[in-house]
């Protein structure tokens, strides 16, 4: 009887003792968030990524009733960002903002890229997408996407264009890639400085956003040439695609959570819940439109669709030597 009972008490202080480690891990996720959180934007302040990226932060925090706070870490083509979210530990805590650029047009482009979207993260869902356009100087003798190449062809190489980012520069190769047009890419360190060149008429073409040159198409300085998207923007509906010409000729900027990739399933789906909530919300909504974007209300796995056949398109098309970004 004493044996048994011995016996019995072992088991239970066992139990008693193995109990903590998996209740505590429940509890942590049932409880999450229960301190601050942090959102990595591989990006410098007051690009979309940032501007929305801090709306949604701000949306966060009143849903979570915890700070929500957002950590910029610019340059480098976005991978020291991204590296500082994947070396993350994976509790929720530390969540990273990741766009076109430092997801798909870096695994296309960098071979020995430090990480990898598929191994090291996982996605959360998307939050915005935001057109990308070609533009010209109001006095420019093109106004349509016809006219344009008509004239490029006419003189070789000898018309230029203006490119802020990677992936902007990758989506002007992909449309001379579609249309055979040799426009000559100029690359310029942000927006601000090739818009004002666009606008003084020191170059005459610019592949950019649509939040960087709306105010000047509204106001008459810049004119819009085509929409790189899939489908005519909200903003600027008379204005026809690529892809309305040439099929499958598609860029688009886009963004969303990501979070390391052995982040607790559950505080996964907890976040993506949230988040489609927020952007489901039509105020949310309005806010992100104002800023020039559209909110994606795609599931997290048309998402993870999406980015794993953008991913594959750019890669192959780096691979084949068809498309050259210039560094």
């Amino acid at each position: 009887m004493k044996f048994f009972n011995s016996q019995l008490v072992l088991g239970l202080v066992v139990a008693a003792l193995a109990m903590p480690n998996s209740v505590l891990a429940q509890d942590r996720n049932s409880t999450y968030p229960s301190k601050a959180v942090r959102i990595i934007i591989p990006f410098p302040a007051g690009q979309a990524t940032d501007i929305i990226g801090r709306l949604l932060a701000e949306r966060l925090a009143q849903r979570w009733g915890q700070p929500v706070f957002v950590e910029n870490r610019g340059g480098g083509n976005a991978i020291p960002g991204m590296l500082a979210g994947k070396d993350a530990a994976p509790d929720g805590y530390t969540l990273t903002f990741g766009a076109t650029s430092s997801t798909v047009i870096n695994e296309a482009l960098f071979p020995n890229l430090p990480y990898s979207m598929e191994k090291d993260f996982v996605a959360i869902g998307p939050v915005f997408t935001q057109d990308w356009l070609i533009v010209a100087n109001r006095n420019a003798p093109y106004n349509n996407l016809a006219e344009l190449i008509a004239a490029a062809k006419q003189a070789p190489g000898k018309l230029s264009w203006s490119v802020s980012a990677t992936a902007l520069n990758m989506a002007g190769e992909l449309v001379k890639l579609s249309t055979g047009m040799d426009i000559v890419a100029v690359p310029y360190k942000g927006s601000p400085m090739a818009v004002n060149d666009l606008i003084g008429g020191h170059i005459q073409l610019g592949v950019d956003t649509i939040a960087a040159t709306l105010p000047h198409i509204k106001d008459g300085r810049l004119k819009v040439i085509a929409n790189l998207s899939d489908k005519r923007s909200t903003h600027l509906p008379d204005v026809a695609t690529v892809s309305e010409q040439f099929p499958g000729t598609v860029s688009v900027g886009f963004a969303g959570l990501f979070a390391p990739k052995a982040t607790p399933t559950a505080i996964v789906q907890k976040v993506t819940i949230d988040v489609q909530n927020i952007i489901g919300d039509r105020n949310f909504q309005q806010a992100v439109v104002d800023k020039g974007s559209v909110p994606d209300l795609r599931t997290k796995d048309q998402w993870t669709i999406f980015l794993a056949d953008l991913t594959s398109k750019y890669s192959d098309l780096v691979k084949s030597g068809k498309v050259k970004v210039a560094e």
